[in-house]
């Protein structure tokens, strides 16, 4: 098969995954499209009082047994979370949080199950990852929303109760592009019998359940597979940089059988069924980036008061001030972020598909940079480890760790990559159902001509609405007072992002979707834009009970967003991409392979992909 035939292979793969329509209304989608939609986000959905009351409950009773129960540096020195700690969160309902009451789960909202995350996120990012890894992406979001009502019955009440769940999609040769995945689940009687490896199963060598994806015939499907059948073994237990609390591994699958009853939805549904969990799934990066953010500022804070050079705090020195101003926005645009986000999810009434995937791109970048800083402030106290700093008579503030911890979030659950990739399919949506065949390279003649006719009554009604709008207006927005400037901004932007798009599509036509750079940054673009008006939606509700202060932050935030905004718009078009793909080629071919002399290669030799040979299964079950 050639390269261009695999590449529409795995482009087709992804396509029938997606979900095609649009039943309801996107504040994100319209974004892209410069329609700024503010009423979709403004009034925020609130919660009943009582959901309120259970939500605010349970979020002190986790922060009483973090406090009491649970010692982040042990885990970080041990690389493992005690099975007491798992046991005491299972007690407190920590691993139901969304399951319904009837499954045996708290049922809380999205919103406290986002911010029992930030609380632990900033706690102990592993254990965070744990709760996480076992809710958002294991076995209860894909049963709640795929599964039969006996699967529900069956799985959700031990899910709830404690019983450690895990998403096996990733192989060694498969990451992003499920095409490849040759994993199998073969039809036998009542059974399924699976055969294959898979790889960083998070959880994996402690779950009691699994969510396995595997290839029926020709598409992928989901099953709950019970993690102590016959025939699967825990290689390894993998070590990594950060999280190093997480029991993450390498599963092997040799003639596997699962009863057919354990098949989610139905055969060929499986990477639909991934899709659709992490719609809501990836919520808890978002909240887990905010609580890093938080925990930034409050170090940054007390450093910048505690620490003294030449004569003044170092918080006074104007290099030191601009990154503490860019921690406390940033931290504050976090939460507001991940708040907005989970409340539309919560409320329901909006697809947040493109909102879910904006916000995880967007936090675990912009998280990343915020301990960046914090340990740029720490000086050569921010590369040393906290267990370094208590030995020599200091505090053990973890700002190394937390750097290392947070690095993955860029990376798993979509790397940032595949993210804007995918953001950029669903917000370029109605164009290819406007235009799609004209831009599509394999479209016949007659094919192309249609489309034309398409296009042209579609862009007829759609490009004088991005002339002119609020945002032109002095007026407008002004209910959220000194920040209203702000939306008037992003109304303006949003226009001019949608024209950007149509340039782009006009110009390179069925090359677009390989200028990833440019895609790129539209996608950064969009983001900004969404963070900037949650972050003014968040302060002129909080400005109610906290005054002027939510203000300055927000207008602080939303100050260097516009900076990034206008950097971003300014490579679109005026940047090096061509040149660097070029060199790229050049270096892969070995070109510059002078460049590389005079060193020595560290890594132990190996294959590039493979997999753990022979060995007993390291799996263990909590006690």
């Amino acid at each position: 098969m050639t390269e261009h035939a695999k590449y529409a292979e795995s482009r087709e793969v992804g396509e029938q995954a997606r979900e095609k329509e649009w039943t309801r209304p996107s504040f994100a989608k319209q974004l892209f499209l410069g329609d700024y939609r503010l009423d979709l986000v403004y009034p925020v959905p609130t919660l009943s009082d009582e959901a309120t009351k259970r939500g605010e409950e349970f979020v002190r009773a986790v922060r009483r047994y973090l406090d009491a129960h649970v010692d982040p540096a042990l885990i970080e020195r041990t690389a493992q979370v005690p099975d007491e700690v798992v046991k005491g969160l299972a007690a407190l309902g920590a691993f139901g949080i969304t399951i319904g009451e009837a499954y045996g789960g708290l049922g809380l909202p999205y919103l406290y199950y986002c911010r029992t995350l930030m609380l632990v996120g900033s706690y102990c990012p592993a254990l965070a990852t744990l709760l996480s890894a076992h809710q958002s992406i294991g076995v209860p979001q894909p049963i709640k929303l795929f599964g039969t009502e006996e699967q529900k019955r069956e799985f959700l009440p031990r899910c709830a109760a404690g019983e450690i769940s895990a998403f096996l999609l990733t192989e060694p040769d498969v990451g992003s592009d499920p095409a490849r995945l040759s994993t199998t689940a073969v039809r036998d009687g009542d059974d399924y019998v699976l055969d294959g490896v898979k790889l960083w199963t998070t959880n994996g060598v402690v779950a009691d359940l699994l969510v396995v994806m595997a290839r029926t015939g020709k598409k992928i499907s989901a099953f709950v597979v019970e993690a102590d059948t016959p025939g699967i073994t825990v290689k390894r237990r993998n070590g990594f940089m950060g999280l190093r609390g997480i029991e993450n591994g390498v599963t092997e699958f040799s003639q596997v059988r699962v009863p057919a009853k354990n098949l989610i939805g139905r055969e060929g549904q499986g990477l639909k069924i991934a899709l659709t969990t992490l719609n809501t799934g990836r919520l808890s990066l978002p909240a887990t980036c905010a609580g890093n953010a938080k925990w930034a500022l409050k170090i940054a804070r007390e450093w910048g008061n505690e620490r003294v050079q030449w004569g003044r705090r170092v918080g006074e020195h104007e290099a030191v001030a601009t990154k503490i101003a860019f921690i406390a926005a940033s931290a504050y645009a976090l939460e507001a972020l991940c708040e907005l986000t989970s409340r539309l999810a919560d409320d329901r009434r909006n697809d947040i598909r493109i909102e879910a995937a904006l916000a995880k791109l967007y936090a675990s970048e912009l998280s990343y940079q915020v301990i960046d800083e914090l340990v740029q402030i720490r000086g050569g106290r921010g590369y040393e480890t906290a267990e370094s700093l208590v030995a020599r008579g200091e505090r053990g503030v973890p700002a190394e760790q937390m750097l290392r911890d947070s690095r993955i979030n860029r990376i798993f659950e979509g790397s940032s990559e595949i993210m804007r990739l995918m953001i950029t399919r669903e917000a370029v949506d109605a164009h290819l159902s406007a235009a799609g065949e004209l831009i599509n390279p394999d479209a016949s003649r007659q094919e192309r001509a249609q489309a034309l006719r398409r296009a042209g009554g579609f862009y007829a009604r759609w490009l004088p609405t991005l002339v002119a709008g609020t945002g032109n207006l002095p007026a407008s927005y002004a209910d959220f007072g000194p920040l209203a400037t702000h939306l008037r901004f992003v109304e303006r932007t949003s226009r001019k992002l949608a024209r950007s798009t149509f340039y782009g599509m006009s110009r390179w036509q069925g090359r677009l979707e390989h200028k990833q750079s440019f895609l790129g940054r539209l996608v950064d673009i969009g983001a900004e834009l969404f963070a900037m008006t949650a972050v003014c939606v968040k302060a002129e509700e909080d400005s109610r009970d906290l005054g002027r202060r939510p203000y300055e932050l927000a207008d602080t935030f939303c100050h260097q967003a516009r900076r990034r905004v206008d950097a971003l718009f300014a490579r679109l078009w005026d940047n090096s991409d061509a040149g660097d793909v070029r060199l790229a080629g050049y270096v892969l071919d070995g070109r510059y392979g002078f460049v590389e002399e005079g060193i020595l290669d560290p890594s132990i030799e190996g294959p590039w992909i493979g997999t753990p040979q022979g060995g007993e299964s390291i799996r263990r079950k909590i006690l």
